[in-house]
């Protein structure tokens, strides 16, 4: 299987804040959001694994500043590691100001995504070669973001977790 870079998988989806998708505040639903984030990590999976794929977790997500009626919301989403089957995507959300056009980032998340056959069983993804400096800082950390879970869920002993444990040994 052909090893793949994360530029590759990149998914960007921009949209309008419209006043159905608002709260009280007049701010995007964080539900909204979350819907908007999976699906651009579902299209950024897809495209890594040219398979079918569905959402394991949703492992993070930082609601860091509301994002108001009107706003142009634009989504970039990429692989930043592959596992077996399952696939680390780390998703930014950004925003335009409405008179400059500048961008700032305003949340950002860490889904997992497995693909499967047709059956629904697991099925192998490519894995990923990180080339930027981010991509790299992301790709390092997915593994221990990863054992981190396993051991939450109990699937693994906090002693098998051999990256968390690195960072405590140093």
């Amino acid at each position: 299987m052909k090893v793949k870079t994360p530029k590759e998988s990149l998914t960007v989806l921009t949209d309008l804040v419209l006043p159905g998708e608002t709260n009280y505040l007049d701010n995007l639903f964080g539900g909204e959001l979350l819907a908007r984030m999976d699906r651009a990590c579902s299209i950024t999976a897809r495209r890594h694994s040219n398979r079918i794929v569905v959402t394991a977790s949703v492992n993070h997500v930082t609601f860091a500043k509301a994002i108001p009626m009107g706003s142009v919301v634009t989504i970039e989403s990429k692989v930043s590691r592959a596992f077996k089957s399952s696939m680390e995507i780390f998703v930014d959300v950004w925003i335009e100001d409405r008179q400059s056009g500048t961008r700032t980032k305003v949340n950002e998340g860490i889904y997992t995504f497995v693909a499967v056959d047709e059956t629904g069983r697991p099925v192998p993804v490519p894995q990923i070669q990180p080339e930027t400096e981010l991509e790299k800082e992301r790709y390092d950390g997915a593994l221990r973001r990863k054992q981190l879970s396993l051991i939450l869920s109990g699937k693994m002993k906090p002693d098998e977790a051999t990256e968390l444990k690195a960072i405590f040994n140093k």
